[in-house]
């Protein structure tokens, strides 16, 4: 068995593993539902994961401190890795968010790999579930992807797309801080040119506060109570939608969003006009279809939700408009490129400061709104089919809402977390999900028949 060599935390590692808090665990999830073919599913899918996790490199990891660079940390593979310690089979449950929602809750253990996989055996014995729990120091969606397929039925190689091949990682040197004297004057090159991207993505943020009107349902004091929700929609609609309107399918899903989250401020009476929340659209800055070098790669957009627009082909519009001139400005550049500005900040910086920007996540944007890939080929996990799969993003301090979407097997899944005290209804809030793409698609028959209709005439 090979084990991955040390290899230090990358800034924005470094800021996620120093910003958590007791109320604020910083850990991806994943909620993924199997149809069970007998009573013993759930029992063999426990031993299978503990069994395979024993031999995947990257499920040996802890994250240490070191003495340098001063406030650094790095991964480590741990020697006396027992994967018992990270699985566990649940009773059985009546709801699986409902568990996932308690379980969503709780801080990984900091001195072990900070990850766990919670077996849900359901109480009709038909399915079960599994919640993947990876710190998001540990990995990001697509390395958090590559670990949790790791431990499922192997796949047939014909299935799986043709790799590009990955730059190789060395390990790292306790003096790998340190500048090379032969690169010092493009060092100077690039240390200028950090630093105004560092004033232009601060500028942007400055920018980006003025004039937005969120809503206080999406605000929360810190009760560190965690509520989970999924969505199951069909794929095909929102392609339907977008060959009408146009754009991407994520401008459809973010559109999706803001539409529901119209519905829902007004059912519970908290109003939506004039509401435009800022969203935070994370970026992956990796090449496609690979996970190395491991950590964080991200960016991001920021999109003000035209949630007060009462028409839904206008907000589909205006979030078309609003993430094109986002791609125009690229991703190193506007205020959703906050995630950059870790770069510029040393590893000492994090440590002490991680508390204090862990504060400024309500200034910098309202809501997260997030895509995580999965693979288009079936999973598979004791022989038990992958039927639903749930993305679980982290929640940031004073947020009370964080959404995270996947496509799988030709259904959009959303995944919502939401601070319990603050959103109570928050199955509210995903039925309104449902019925903003029955809207949309009802808005779009109709454009369609209206066009139709003048081309007859």
């Amino acid at each position: 068995m090979t084990t991955e060599p040390s290899d230090l935390l990358a800034p924005l590692d470094l800021a996620f593993w120093n910003i958590e808090s007791a109320e604020h665990p910083m850990h991806l999830g994943a909620l993924g539902v199997f149809e069970a073919d007998s009573p013993y599913a759930a029992e063999r899918a426990a031993r299978l994961l503990a069994s395979r996790a024993a031999d995947v490199p990257g499920l040996r990891l802890r994250i240490r401190p070191v003495w340098l660079p001063v406030g650094g940390a790095v991964r480590t593979p741990t020697p006396d890795f027992d994967p018992q310690d990270h699985v566990r089979l649940a009773p059985q449950v009546k709801d699986f968010h409902t568990a996932a929602g308690a379980l969503m809750q709780c801080p990984l253990e900091r001195d072990r790999p900070p990850w766990e996989a919670h077996v849900l055996p359901a109480e009709d014995g038909s399915s079960f579930a599994v919640l993947f729990k990876f710190h998001h120091a540990l990995a990001d969606g697509l390395r958090a992807l590559m670990l949790a397929a790791a431990v499922m039925d192997p796949v047939d190689p014909a299935d799986l797309p043709a790799p590009r091949p990955a730059p190789a990682v060395p390990e790292a040197s306790p003096w790998s801080w340190l500048p090379d004297p032969r690169k010092l004057p493009g060092l100077v090159r690039d240390t200028v040119t950090d630093v105004g991207q560092a004033l232009d993505i601060g500028s942007s943020v400055a920018r980006a506060t003025w004039g937005a009107r969120s809503s206080a349902a999406l605000t929360s004091d810190a009760t560190g109570t965690r509520r989970t929700a999924g969505v199951l929609l069909d794929l095909d609609d929102v392609h339907r939608v977008r060959k009408t309107v146009g754009g991407t399918v994520n401008d459809v899903l973010i559109a999706l969003v803001a539409g529901a989250l119209r519905r829902w401020l007004d059912e519970r009476g908290d109003g939506s006009e004039g509401v435009e929340p800022r969203a935070l659209v994370p970026v992956s800055r990796r090449r496609p279809r690979t996970a190395q070098p491991p950590g964080n790669r991200l960016s991001g957009y920021l999109v003000r939700l035209p949630v007060g627009e009462p028409d839904p082909l206008a907000r589909l519009r205006t979030v078309r408009a609003a993430m094109d001139r986002n791609k125009d400005a690229g991703p190193g550049r506007g205020a959703g490129a906050v995630a950059l500005l870790a770069d510029h900040v040393p590893p000492l910086g994090h440590r002490i400061g991680g508390p204090v920007v862990a504060q400024a996540a309500r200034l910098l944007f309202d809501i997260l709104v997030t895509s995580v890939p999965l693979p288009s080929l079936g999973l598979r996990l004791g022989g038990c089919p992958l039927t639903e799969v749930y993305p679980f993003a982290p929640l940031a301090q004073g947020q009370a809402l964080a959404v995270a979407v996947s496509t799988y097997q030709g259904r959009v899944h959303f995944g919502l977390v939401a601070d319990a005290v603050a959103v109570p209804d928050l199955d509210l809030l995903a039925e309104s999900v449902r019925e903003e793409l029955a809207g949309l698609v009802g808005a779009c028959v109709e454009r369609s028949s209206l066009v139709e209709g003048a081309v007859a005439t």
